[in-house]
């Protein structure tokens, strides 16, 4: 591939290692699906970062919503990931099994018509995922807000991508060069948000699509800036994204959610980082909603995700890969969703 050799020449000026980072597990996917890392030079080192909500969210999360779930008068919705995250005392599909009223949906929006339907019961909604779904939310808010639908609630565990990237970069343990940033997540928020990456930081930054071409494409991007010592954030992929995001979206969504503090999974509290209701509509928060008690949650023991999740190791590196962890039998949140790195070293990169 022609490509590939262009990557070649480049990595050869450079004359040393690149270590660069994918931080969406859509990309995760693609380059294990396409063979990317068996065709470009081994001195580009990819690293998978915590591009996957399911994985990010805490087991203290979980630990709650179980909490929730068990509640006689409840009925708990979530995405279908989500069911078999395990927390500290099994996940939600074993509640379910245990008798809990708890439903898998498509959307928010689906929930909202369970709590239409069933006024006797409270319908919370486990919220989670990056800015492409909390615009979704926000709709769903909205539309319980004008139809007066008074049992419908949220659990927001909702994260923002830039705040995290600060903190990747600075890891020491990753030594980065630069970013493969997200396209589903840039098409809401737009390129402008990361510049301060290659300005702060140094740090060469592309947005990019999800086909071979569109990452192999990205490669060369990101070493061109390397050589020349000029990082910036460049857009991959115009057709969807544009600087400014989607102004529309990102109204709507801050009109109903404000930034808040957020404990992300193997990294920590990241300040400004996540996603909550405004107080004008904290009514519809269940952390508002319902006495949830203090919960000692339990990370499982040997599960390296944290490391995983910052980059810091490989899945094949946690000694419960393929031995005890599969996408069976999940001990950890990154073997559970299709878009996280346990799960994508477990299908497409054991070999």
């Amino acid at each position: 591939m022609e490509i590939i050799k262009v990557l070649e020449k480049l990595t050869e000026k450079i004359g040393r290692q690149i270590s660069l980072m994918e931080v969406c597990g859509t990309h995760t996917v693609s380059i294990f699906r396409h063979g990317i890392r068996s065709l470009i030079p081994p001195s580009i080192k990819l690293l998978s970062g915590p591009g996957c909500p399911v994985c990010v969210t805490p087991i203290g999360d979980i630990d709650k919503m179980l909490y929730i779930a068990k509640q006689s008068n409840v009925i708990l919705t979530t995405f279908g990931d989500m069911m078999r995250v395990p927390g500290s005392k099994g996940s939600l599909y074993n509640a379910k099994a245990e008798g809990a009223n708890v439903r898998m949906v498509y959307s928010p929006l689906e929930a909202l018509k369970i709590a239409e339907e069933n006024e006797d019961k409270k319908i919370v909604f486990f919220a989670v995922g990056f800015e492409t779904t909390a615009p979704l939310i926000a709709a769903t808010i909205y539309e319980a807000e004008r139809r007066g639908i008074p049992n419908f609630f949220i659990y927001s565990v909702h994260k923002l991508v830039p705040p995290a990237l600060e903190v990747l970069v600075n890891t020491e343990e990753l030594n980065l060069d630069g970013f493969i940033l997200p396209g589903h997540v840039s098409t809401i928020i737009g390129s402008k948000v990361y510049e301060y990456i290659p300005q702060k930081y140094e740090k060469a930054c592309v947005i990019t699509g999800f086909d071979a071409d569109d990452i192999l494409n990205a490669l060369v991007m990101l070493l061109n800036q390397i050589l020349r010592g000029e990082p910036k954030v460049e857009i991959q992929y115009r057709d969807a994204v544009k600087p400014e995001g989607n102004p529309k979206a990102l109204e709507f969504l801050y009109k109903f959610f404000e930034p808040c503090h957020s404990n992300w999974r193997g990294i920590g509290v990241i300040p400004n980082s996540g996603l909550k209701l405004k107080e004008e509509y904290s009514h519809r928060d269940a952390q508002y909603v319902f006495s949830i008690p203090e919960i000692k949650s339990i990370e499982p023991k040997g599960c390296q995700c944290g490391l995983v999740l910052r980059g810091v190791k490989i899945p094949t590196q946690c000694p419960l890969f393929e031995k005890i962890c599969t996408p069976e039998n999940p001990v950890g949140a990154c073997m559970v969703s299709s878009e996280g790195s346990c799960a994508a070293y477990y299908k497409y990169g054991r070999s």
